[in-house]
């Protein structure tokens, strides 16, 4: 490239020792069309084994051109491999596990934060957790963590970094509260008698 004000000696420094061979254009283009045959001939293949494997064509799809690009950002290093078409499949084959445990968590997780009691009324839900939210910052994140999360005790004081003790009670002193506040008004006449 010629810059604008540069001297004549650093143009023609310049011009010379920057052409195509010294920035490896002809082995990228070489490297680039082993690559494509190489894919061309293998992702039927990968594709189709990996819909075996996840018995869903749109997750076969995803794993295998993750795996196919992973071997392209890779291709110098993975096509010196002896078996460059076993590693994509490891590769393909790793992600599938890897996409089965994260959803297998996601199913924990979202079996965790499932009401705890399906058949609590809901007409007071609201007033309910109007009320929670109104507690000191420490209570309301117990209550939360308890009921909303469905934590046990020990989970709610691991999650609070806070003694198994400690978390009891808080819990027990939000319940109270709660309890206070979402007492029904009674009348002057039974409070008396």
């Amino acid at each position: 490239m010629i810059e604008l004000g540069a001297p004549a000696e650093t143009q023609t420094v310049r011009s010379e020792t920057v052409g195509p061979k010294e920035l490896g254009a002809v082995e990228v283009i070489d490297d680039d069309a082993a690559f494509t045959a190489w894919y061309r001939n293998e992702h039927p293949r990968l594709l189709a084994t990996m819909r075996i494997v996840t018995r869903d064509l749109e997750a076969a799809q995803d794993l295998t051109s993750e795996a196919f690009a992973r071997a392209l950002a890779a291709w110098t290093r993975v096509s010196a491999m002896d078996s460059p078409t076993g590693w994509t499949y490891c590769v393909a084959l790793n992600l599938a596990r890897r996409r089965g445990r994260r959803a297998a968590l996601e199913a924990r997780v979202l079996r965790r934060m499932a009401p705890v009691d399906d058949e609590a009324p809901v007409e007071h839900a609201a007033e309910v957790w109007e009320a929670v939210r109104a507690l000191p910052p420490r209570a309301r994140t117990a209550i939360a963590l308890r009921y909303a999360a469905g934590l046990t005790e020990s989970e709610v004081a691991a999650a609070m970094h806070v003694a198994v003790g400690t978390a009891s009670a808080t819990l027990a002193a939000a319940r109270k509260t709660l309890a206070i506040t979402l007492a029904e008004p009674q009348d002057e006449g039974s409070r008396n008698g």
